[in-house]
């Protein structure tokens, strides 16, 4: 068989172009157009990309959203069984859930309302302390990220680096420091100094200061000439808008600071005074453990936060991802 002869143009002879230099230019635009309906393969094979089918892309989808559903909602269920048994079962079979539907009993309940000492006072000084402290951190973290984001003052890229710098700074290390400034200033065993250390949290001004960035200062600039002041422009046009930004850093410091242990257990030394973390953890002692209390303590501890996402969660995403993104 004899190989395919290139397709001459007509009038390449004409136009001075040589036969050999013709037939090679259309053998590559021939060549060339192969690829171009081949997919750009050798052989003319179409390039594809395999992807799964959509009803099994949709199982795999759910599949793995179940999944991390039950790496969380387990313990939980194992928690809130665990509130229907006694001490003896907890500490012979742990928290599982293959119970025995005959042992279960409402007395850690009954105990929780009629004689948990300290437990319900435990609870509002934590409900108390987490409100105050989310309202007071919101608030000044958020003036102090606006002054970065809209102003211009001498220093100002060097504080903002120190504030990126205290990221990164553990709070163990300056624990020691801290709590011998607090008694030496006498104030240990106090509310304030469980709040006050942590008022302008440096993540949460970094995370104010970039959603900042994204309002235009047009708004700002026609505030100020209808006469708001600074402060009103702040409260009035400011805030309202950062609304989503707000209700994202009001479930990630509630959590935190609901969650506080190390710092309250240094310098709180009421036993009236201790906030939940600390006081659930005292009912573990070296002379015998309660473990009906602490089991269903420890489950109604969750119930603040749990509410408190539920409050502000169709704002979390929205303020999470323009937080992120903006700046």
């Amino acid at each position: 068989m004899s190989a395919a002869t290139p397709t001459r143009r007509p009038g390449d002879e004409a136009s001075g172009v040589p036969g050999a230099v013709a037939d090679v230019a259309a053998s590559a635009a021939d060549e060339a157009r192969g690829r171009s309906r081949g997919g750009g393969r050798r052989g003319g094979a179409p390039r594809t990309r395999y992807e799964l089918p959509r009803g099994l892309h949709a199982a795999v989808q759910t599949g793995f959203f179940v999944v991390i559903g039950l790496v969380v909602l387990v313990p939980l269920v194992a928690i809130f069984a665990g509130t229907f048994q006694d001490g003896n079962q907890i500490i012979r079979r742990g928290l599982a859930l293959d119970i025995d539907p005959s042992s279960l009993s409402l007395d850690n309940y009954v105990m929780l309302f009629t004689d948990s000492g300290l437990y319900f006072r435990w609870f509002v000084n934590s409900v108390v302390l987490t409100a105050v402290q989310v309202v007071l951190t919101l608030l000044v973290s958020s003036f102090v990220a606006y002054g970065f984001a809209m102003y211009e003052f001498r220093g100002k890229n060097f504080w903002f680096f120190t504030v990126l710098l205290l990221m990164t700074v553990p709070f163990e290390i300056m624990m020691l420091p801290l709590f011998v400034l607090v008694n030496d200033v006498g104030l240990a065993d106090s509310y304030a100094v469980v709040v006050f250390p942590f008022l302008a949290a440096s993540v949460t001004i970094f995370f104010f200061r970039q959603y900042f960035l994204g309002i235009p200062k047009e708004l700002l600039e026609a505030g100020r000439v209808d006469g708001v002041t600074e402060f009103g422009i702040f409260f009035r046009i400011v805030l309202p808008i950062a609304k989503p930004a707000m209700a994202a850093m009001a479930i990630l410091n509630g959590m935190v600071i609901w969650n506080n242990f190390l710092w309250p257990l240094l310098v709180l030394r009421s036993a009236e005074k201790f906030t939940l973390p600390i006081g659930l953890n005292t009912l573990l002692t070296p002379y015998g453990n309660n473990y009906e209390l602490l089991i269903i303590g420890s489950f109604f501890s969750l119930l603040p936060v749990l509410v408190l996402f539920l409050l502000f969660q169709r704002f979390f995403v929205a303020g999470m991802t323009a937080g992120a993104l903006k700046g």
